[in-house]
């Protein structure tokens, strides 16, 4: 994988021609053994902080350009004071903040010591997983980077001091395993669907078989044999064949466990088909691969943390286009469970690809629980916004757990409704259900869709349409693709599951 930023553990002073990074409280104290080290530039610090009303905030940073003491060496002052919550420090998203204030620097220490008391390895680790979080960038079809400027583009190298430097390198490596399968899903989400279509993606999803993960790929003719006529529906417009990927993590001890199972809907481009979508905003459809990409990121997570679970990963692979050979609104496809579906609309598609996912998931791994992510909905944007991805489930255990893990990470998911009244909504006339209910309570009757497939399996349903692409930038994204999902399945699997 790319490697963003250049992180090392060990002690470390005020660079020469580099930034040193100090944190602080509200009285603008760092840690004793800074202060030593400062010398000089110490006592310049309060009055530094009147005269920028620093007062050591969460969020909030002081710049010194060669204090008195410290010439040739940019001081960057940190806040960690208490929040007026009282919420405990965010590590992850620390790490993201001081990376996005460090600008073009390229050698930088950090004392990873706090202003009282001490922090220790596992806080460093979640530190150095923001640092890197933050660092992504997909500038790799741009001649001219960093905005035409000719400088340096290597990687910044970042040394950080903490009281015990080998158990925060033991801490940071399966986090740093977790950053690259969240960059990986970055990554997919951002590549343009002339490059990534359904072989392309399937080919990405072949090279984590180094890591130790099963790879299938199911074409065409394989899926047709199947049954999986809805899924096979949606790509038959396009030129580039669909792909059914099946990648299997074996790192439970025993094989006697049941797997969990990530499902994806893995559109590479939706134009919405014969049902076509406006103009405006439609390039924005390479990124309705969101929820595959998720599911390929978290299990080169798994992999790579060497994860002590049987995880798959099912991923549908389609590009949705019209031409002579689409499918149409009113066509009725017989999905590989056997039920029927009206096309209402050719632009609810991801349900058709979930739905054959979903069952071949279901019939082939008789799982412990099955999960699907989606870019599914704009409906749920109009509930949710982008600050929670949508979280439907009929069985409130995983829904728990789910919600629990969102908290820890950030990736926050918030329940919606299922029932019988909303599932009458996709009755069919003509079959036994139609794609889309209408417009009231969209992201709903797309979830008792995907409902009619999955039996009694435990089942949870993530809406990630406002949280996958295109998602408001934060402290530890500024991507386009945010690689959302990735860092709370892992948290998922990994309290709860891990044997």
């Amino acid at each position: 994988m790319t490697e963003f930023v250049k992180i090392a553990y060990g002690a470390v002073a005020a660079p020469k021609g580099g930034t040193y990074v100090v944190f602080v409280a509200a009285d603008v104290k760092p840690a004793p053994r800074v202060a030593a080290l400062l010398g000089a530039a110490q006592a310049r610090l309060e009055p530094a902080a009147k005269t920028v009303r620093f007062r050591g905030k969460p969020s909030s940073a002081m710049d010194l350009i060669e204090p008195a003491g410290l010439e040739g060496v940019r001081l960057l002052v940190v806040g960690v004071a208490p929040g007026k919550d009282g919420a405990p420090i965010d590590f992850t998203s620390l790490g993201g903040f001081v990376f996005g204030k460090l600008g073009a620097a390229k050698k930088v220490a950090v004392a990873f010591l706090a202003p009282a008391g001490e922090w220790d390895a596992a806080a460093a680790a979640e530190f150095a997983l923001g640092l890197r979080l933050r660092a992504y960038r997909f500038d790799k079809y741009k001649n001219k980077k960093n905005d035409g400027d000719d400088a340096d583009d290597a990687a910044p190298s970042v040394t950080i001091e903490v009281a015990e430097p080998a158990a925060a390198r033991a801490a940071f490596a399966p986090r740093l395993a977790i950053a690259e399968g969240v960059e990986l899903a970055r990554t997919l989400v951002n590549e343009p669907p002339n490059v990534l279509f359904p072989e392309s993606f399937a080919a990405r999803a072949l090279e984590l078989k180094p890591l130790g993960v099963e790879v299938e790929a199911l074409d065409d003719k394989a899926m047709a044999k199947l049954g999986m006529n809805a899924l096979l529906g949606v790509g038959q417009g396009s030129k580039h064949g669909s792909r059914l990927v099946v990648m299997r993590w074996r790192g439970a001890p025993g094989r006697k466990s049941k797997p969990v199972v990530f499902v994806g809907k893995g559109v590479c481009f939706d134009s919405g088909g014969i049902s076509i979508k406006p103009a405006a905003g439609m390039e924005d459809m390479k990124g309705d691969m969101a929820g595959a990409a998720c599911v390929v990121g978290l299990m080169r997570a798994l992999a790579a943390r060497k994860a002590k679970v049987d995880a798959v990963g099912v991923i549908g692979l389609v590009e949705n286009m019209p031409g002579g050979g689409a499918y149409r609104p009113s066509d009725i496809l017989k999905s590989m469970s056997g039920q029927t579906i009206e096309v209402i609309n050719t632009d609810a598609e991801g349900r058709l690809v979930l739905a054959d996912a979903l069952t071949y998931a279901r019939e082939k791994f008789k799982p412990r629980f099955m999960i699907d992510l989606a870019t599914l909905t704009g409906a749920i944007m109009v509930a949710l916004g982008q600050e929670h991805a949508g979280l439907f489930s009929n069985d409130d255990e995983l829904a728990a757990r789910l919600s629990a893990a969102g908290v820890a990470t950030g990736e926050t998911v918030w329940r919606m409704p299922l029932g019988s009244a909303y599932d009458k909504m996709i009755d069919s006339r003509f079959a036994d259900m139609k794609n889309t209910g209408g417009r009231n309570a969209g992201a709903i009757t797309a979830a008792q869709f995907l409902k009619r497939f999955v039996g009694d399996t435990p089942w949870a349903h993530l809406d990630i349409a406002g949280t996958g692409m295109s998602s408001p930038a934060n402290d530890i994204n500024q991507s386009w693709g945010s690689g959302w999902g990735v860092r709370l399945l892992d948290r998922l699997v990994a309290e709860y599951y891990e044997s």
